[in-house]
């Protein structure tokens, strides 16, 4: 039977709003531990671990997010082992974020110049002090902006979660319309939903990338002029 749509309906939509922010957050966070990690042995020294971190980015870049969710959601359970949907969602989610911020951040710390590189070295700071003390602080200004770039394109595609079962916004939108029967009303609904979630963060991302910009223009401005050359005294050899 269909039933109209009333303010219960909208309710349930806002209550699956927050299971959709929370997996955004758990993958964001998890996916940062892990996406360091990767980072880190993308710029190690040792080419076996680069290699490895290469991998594991190639894989998690290279095939789609759905695929990932079917393999870990059906193959576990084909492997006898019990996964609910939040539990498969929540870890493909932070394999997928982390291979995104890895190399994110694995360009913001190459991006550094080498001479911070040199100078931290010149101290005799041990490789660990060095990226502690000298190259993360720096990579963390250029850092910023993608980083919450990335989480925007990450919320938006918690809505592929639906698919293994689990009940966030673009679900909760199936299991209203199916009652409803109200399209348009409703995904226009989720719509403003996602726009009202994502657009104070691409514009704290537009503002961050902005005001680094000024940083960087200051720091260009505030470096000392080379020193003009000495003119040479009429008979110096």
């Amino acid at each position: 039977m269909i039933r109209d749509f009333t303010i219960s309906e909208f309710w349930y939509l806002l209550e699956a709003t927050r299971w959709t922010v929370f997996l955004a957050a758990v993958a964001f966070a998890g996916g940062g531990v892990a996406g360091l990690a990767v980072a880190l042995l993308r710029v190690a020294p040792a080419r076996p671990l680069q290699a490895v971190a290469m991998a594991w980015i190639k894989i998690f870049q290279g095939t789609p997010l759905l695929m990932q969710l079917y393999l870990i959601y059906f193959g576990a359970n084909m492997l006898s082992i019990r996964v609910e949907p939040w539990s498969a969602a929540a870890v493909a989610y932070t394999l997928y974020a982390s291979a995104f911020l890895g190399e994110i951040w694995r360009g913001c710390i190459q991006a550094i110049a080498r001479g911070q590189w040199e100078a931290a070295r010149a101290v005799a700071l041990p490789y660990a002090d060095q990226l502690r003390f000298v190259i993360l602080p720096q990579a963390l200004k250029i850092a910023v902006p993608p980083t919450v770039g990335f989480l925007v394109q990450l919320l938006k595609g918690t809505s592929l979660a639906s698919i293994i079962g689990f009940v966030e916004l673009t679900r909760a939108a199936q299991v209203v319309n199916n009652a409803t029967f109200r399209p348009f009303t409703i995904y226009a609904l989720v719509a403003a939903i996602y726009f009202s979630l994502c657009w104070p963060l691409s514009r704290l991302a537009d503002r961050l990338e902005r005001r680094l910009g000024r940083h960087q223009a200051k720091d260009t401005k505030a470096q000392p002029a080379p020193l003009a050359p000495v003119p040479k005294v009429q008979g110096q050899v």
